[in-house]
């Protein structure tokens, strides 16, 4: 008597055997159109074959293919630098509030950056007793510099080769543009890669101080509004989230900005579907200087008042 679980081919059923037929034959070439491989794959999904993450993941490999370096980098206004001329103190604050392992080192301009320093590599120094002695050269890493246009296929390639992490993006003048990372790649095929600086999404709203707040955007509006004492409200949205990109009109990209009402609302991590996270400052001050100013005009008429009454 047969047994079919000794033949794990015959337990296939005559679906399955098509699908896994097709993709083979994608793969010896008779299919030469990306979408006809993606649409068969996304069949496999949709049947078992293969798992939503392993598909996510394979149509991150072929879109990396097509992606350039512009597309993922850090723009140039929003990159982490320090100065070379900048102090210890100064060096070892910026590390710490950004949290980042790699800064490039910049001289008079952003388009002057000569080299690059490894957080690691200042330990050694911030353990000395004595900051005063700091020359930046001697920890200082040659940067590496690419065009704006290089596939990022390419680009992980050689990080790879090179054992390097972060390279500097210059676009056709020479000038700076941004910087990317290896991790900016990897996310384009694995998705979001948290490390234990990001924000937990158990933390809906995280303040940072002096107004400055960082906010996931599925906050829900209510709890949005009950941490803020704020009014937002909308039919069409559940979410501080939704709120944002209505208000942009189309989807934003990382470090573009909106304000809304009282806040300026920043997108720190986004991608070609939704909003994930945004910087809010509360433009606190200038609503305390506005109710100083209505306190002072509401003293002025009172005062006016009590004069009025006395001289009559």
């Amino acid at each position: 008597m047969n047994d079919d679980r000794s033949n794990p081919a015959s337990a296939l059923t005559g679906g399955s055997r098509g699908l896994l037929k097709r993709i083979g034959q994608a793969l010896v070439g008779d299919i030469t159109e990306k979408s006809e491989l993606i649409e068969i794959l996304r069949s496999a999904q949709h049947r078992g074959v293969i798992s939503s993450e392993t598909l996510s993941m394979i149509e991150g490999v072929m879109e990396v293919t097509d992606m350039q370096v512009r597309e993922v980098m850090v723009p140039r206004s929003q990159m982490t630098v320090i100065e070379r001329n900048a102090d210890a103190e100064e060096i070892l604050s910026c590390i710490i509030e950004s949290a980042h392992s790699r800064f490039p080192v910049i001289g008079e301009t952003r388009d002057n950056i000569e080299g690059i320093i490894l957080a690691k590599d200042m330990l050694n120094f911030f353990a000395r007793e004595d900051h005063a002695a700091l020359d930046l050269r001697e920890y200082m890493r040659p940067a590496v510099f690419i065009p704006e246009s290089k596939r990022l296929n390419v680009l992980l390639r050689d990080f790879r080769s090179n054992r390097n992490h972060m390279a500097v993006v210059v676009d056709e003048y020479g000038g700076v543009a941004g910087l990317v990372t290896i991790e900016d790649v990897l996310e384009e095929i694995v998705g979001e890669i948290e490390d234990e600086h990001d924000i937990e999404e158990d933390s809906t709203i995280t303040a940072h101080g002096k107004g400055v707040y960082t906010v996931q955007a599925l906050t829900e509006l209510d709890e949005f509004n009950r941490f803020f004492k704020s009014s937002f409200k909308s039919d069409k949205f559940d979410t501080i989230g939704g709120i944002v990109m209505n208000a942009f009109g189309y989807m934003p990209s990382r470090g573009e900005e909106i304000e809304i009402d009282d806040f300026l609302f920043k997108v720190i991590r986004a991608d070609d579907r939704r909003i994930h996270s945004l910087r809010i400052i509360r433009k606190q001050k200038q609503n305390n200087s506005h109710e100083r100013d209505n306190s002072h005009e509401r003293n002025a008429d009172t005062a006016n008042s009590t004069s009025n009454s006395s001289a009559d």
